[in-house]
């Protein structure tokens, strides 16, 4: 198939595929999935100019269909989310200005990489060993419930810190929590990916469960609605760069919007504690993806 904004010819067919793969993993597991789209968009022929922003347009819509899914099943707290991006948004500028001082230094690309690495496999392995020890306690004491955490005393400090307005969040089954601990998350989800370049699904999801006490599929869920509204702005800055293949996103979504509710509905058939096992895998290949191509 021909591509006029491109001037590419690629089988549709794979595009569909590459977006049916990432929707199942954005749906289950609230990420974007530009580490893993990236590439295979790349790989399938795309222009790497376009890819970037062609990619967060796929993702928009990806996460439309994802987030409405999840709301539907009482996953997805608005309240908690729209708070996130006041301190996402500034968070991202922030990062960004950072990049800019490092470029004028020099090396930028190491450092954000080893960084990057850095960040990742913290991710994974802390999730990994905190979801095993959870998984081992649900079994122990035979409980019923979805959720358990292997770890609370990070949420459990992020509660002490009341500063007014102090807000509740139903949907979340928080009680009461400051607004400023909600925006801080953000700001910092924010910063990491304004200076990593990544949309920060992989550091918003852990985050929201850890500090915030979240449960684990909300945390999917909300994290799906704010990539919803941060890969919408992305797109819109790129589009008028010129770098997005509308024709090419909206391929890639065909098979992005069956793969997200496929993703959506499979977390209700898991617990929390194995959710969070299966996502530590995804910071660990980012991890080696960007090691493979700094090494290259």
């Amino acid at each position: 198939m021909w591509f006029p904004i491109t001037q590419v010819s690629i089988n549709p067919l794979i595009l569909a595929i590459i977006g049916f793969v990432v929707g199942v993993l954005g749906g289950f597991f609230g990420v974007g999935g530009g580490f893993l789209a990236g590439p295979m968009m790349f790989w399938a022929g795309v222009p790497i100019n376009f890819v970037v922003g062609t990619d967060l347009a796929h993702m928009t819509g990806k996460s439309i269909v994802a987030a409405r899914r999840h709301r539907a099943l009482g996953n997805v707290d608005i309240r908690l989310g729209a708070l996130m991006i006041l301190g996402t948004i500034p968070g991202i500028e922030a990062g960004a200005q950072l990049i800019e001082r490092l470029e004028s230094i020099g090396n930028v690309e190491e450092v954000v990489g080893l960084t990057y690495v850095f960040i990742l496999t913290s991710i994974g392995l802390f999730t990994a060993w905190e979801s095993l020890r959870a998984i081992r306690i649900r079994r122990t004491d035979q409980l019923e419930v979805q959720e358990v955490l292997g770890i609370q005393s990070l949420s459990y400090r992020s509660r002490l810190l009341r500063i007014p307005p102090m807000i509740k969040l139903r949907v979340s089954g928080i009680e009461e929590i400051s607004i400023w601990a909600i925006i801080l998350v953000g700001a910092l989800t924010g910063l990491l990916a304004g200076f990593l370049g990544v949309g920060g699904g992989f550091l918003r999801m852990p985050l929201l469960i850890y500090l915030l006490g979240v449960p684990t599929h909300v945390a999917v869920g909300t994290d799906l609605f704010e990539i919803m509204i941060s890969a919408g702005y992305g797109t819109v800055s790129h589009a008028l760069k010129g770098n997005v293949d509308i024709l090419i996103a909206l391929t890639m979504n065909t098979g992005a919007a069956i793969g997200a509710q496929i993703g959506a509905v499979m977390t209700r058939y898991f617990s929390g504690p194995i959710i969070r096992f299966l996502f530590s895998f995804l910071p660990l290949i980012a991890a080696v993806l960007v090691l493979l191509r700094l090494a290259g």
